[in-house]
């Protein structure tokens, strides 16, 4: 188990030395533990230079190292609840940027003061990474964005819609709501890290063709850029408590919402503690 979290560990935080610091161990004992499971698996699993990454077979039982960790950390958590009736160790959680800025530190406060002994890891990606992550182990659970279906023991988060983002100068800014036409003057600013399928939705419900002016990654960047004048933004509303005085949001129209749903494995097991935390958050779940 040492040496597959090891493992993961150096392919996480990118090297040996973060991965001995995320560890807690030397940077030699991580060294010595991914090469004894590299002559257990008969070959090597990691190119070290000039960056670490994996080989073909790393990268093949990458995904299983995971899934394996995940079980144990369940398991463990199993035992202490059956033996002490108490939940602890550690579990990972992956929200997108709009999520994580306000809904999820609300229920990590709420999380954190009602399970003390849990461990909670924030992981942050963009809606298709979320899925994947969660299917693969990395994360134990996810605050997933539309999921369809939606998974087996998950529960409705919240539920948010999509809405303009301008400056507060802009001449539209002072409407209650406008349309998706009103905008077709100003260059249109996107995020490729998430929500593009909806936007590319609202689009296409009113039939105006999606071509976004620029393509950025970062939310933090894409309304730095509608700071700037560059062009105007759509966001989901729960993205308001990221927006800097000198920007708004408007509603929009075609009005689409989106619905935030807290997710564990559909494979495996869920880990106690995230049914703790699903249980604790079902009476958190609202609108925005």
């Amino acid at each position: 188990m040492r040496q597959l979290d090891v493992f993961v560990a150096v392919m996480d935080q990118g090297g040996f030395g973060a991965a001995a610091d995320h560890l807690r161990m030397s940077q030699s004992a991580v060294s010595h533990a991914l090469a004894a499971l590299e002559r257990a698996s008969g070959a090597p699993l990691v190119v070290r230079t000039p960056t670490i990454a994996t080989t073909s077979l790393g990268e093949a039982i990458l995904p299983h190292a995971r899934s394996v960790l995940a079980n144990v950390r369940a398991l463990r958590a199993t035992v202490d609840i059956q033996r002490e009736g108490l939940v602890r160790g550690m579990v990972r959680l992956a929200a997108a940027p709009t999520a994580s800025h306000r809904l999820v530190p609300e229920l990590l406060k709420r999380w954190r003061a009602e399970l003390p002994g849990l461990d909670i890891r924030l992981f942050e990606g963009s809606d298709d990474e979320l899925e994947l992550w969660l299917a693969s182990g990395a994360v134990d659970a996810a605050v997933l964005i539309d999921p369809d279906p939606i998974p087996s023991g998950s529960i409705v988060l919240a539920r948010d819609d999509f809405r303009a983002v301008l400056r507060s100068d802009h001449p539209l800014a002072g409407e209650k709501r406008i349309s998706l036409a009103d905008l077709l003057e100003d260059p249109l600013l996107a995020s490729s890290s998430g929500c593009e399928p909806q936007i590319t939705a609202i689009h296409a419900m009113a039939g105006i063709p999606y071509a976004p002016a620029q393509r950025v990654h970062e939310t933090s960047t894409l309304l730095g850029m509608v700071e700037a004048e560059l062009g105007v933004a759509i966001l989901p509303s729960l993205a308001c408590s990221m927006l800097a005085d000198t920007l708004v949001m408007v509603e929009l129209e075609p009005h689409l919402e989106r619905t935030l749903v807290f997710a564990g494995p559909s494979g495996r097991p869920w880990h106690p503690g995230i049914e703790r935390m699903r249980d604790i958050a079902e009476t958190s779940a609202t609108n925005f």
